[in-house]
């Protein structure tokens, strides 16, 4: 795929992109802490913010009123897991991950995971987010894997391509 800035100097055409061969996925090692949580706040602002914008000013009344509500902050925290659990079920890449070639697979099969699976992941990342040990445990493991990877046999993976 072309980036703007190529086609406008009209080094990439269509016709190129019309050429290109699909590339074979090649899953190679661990992610790095540093991509994961570069990944996590790319997702943040591309999937939570809108969420909370809409609510926000479109349903409710401003800020305070978002701020008062805990109902609120509820229900966008639960369409942004809804939303993530969705991209780990049909492409294992939230956009965040898709920008850092990254991948989020099953241990036992190298695939992508089921819907139970991805829902209790996203259940288990919550209960990570509250403790400091389920943030600071990939820093301390030569594997690399969160709490929540190690409690669901899952692995974020670095995607090369061919």
């Amino acid at each position: 795929m072309a980036r703007w800035r190529d086609t406008k100097k009209g080094k990439f055409t269509k016709k190129n992109v019309e050429n290109e061969q699909p590339q074979e996925v090649v899953l190679n090692q661990s992610c790095s802490p540093l991509f994961r949580i570069k990944a996590f706040i790319t997702d943040m602002f591309m999937i939570m913010m809108p969420i909370m914008y809409i609510t926000t000013y479109l349903i409710l009344d401003g800020k305070d009123s978002f701020q008062g509500s805990e109902m609120a902050r509820w229900i966008t925290m639960g369409l942004y897991g809804l939303i993530v659990i969705i991209f780990w079920v049909k492409k294992g890449q939230t956009p965040g991950f898709k920008a850092y070639d990254i991948i989020l697979v099953n241990d036992k099969d190298k695939q992508t995971l089921s819907l139970v699976t991805a829902t209790l992941r996203y259940f288990m990342f919550i209960v990570s987010a509250i403790s400091i040990i389920g943030v600071l445990l990939p820093f301390f493991r030569k594997d690399k894997k969160t709490f929540q990877d190690l409690v669901m046999n899952t692995s974020v993976i670095i995607v090369q391509k061919k």
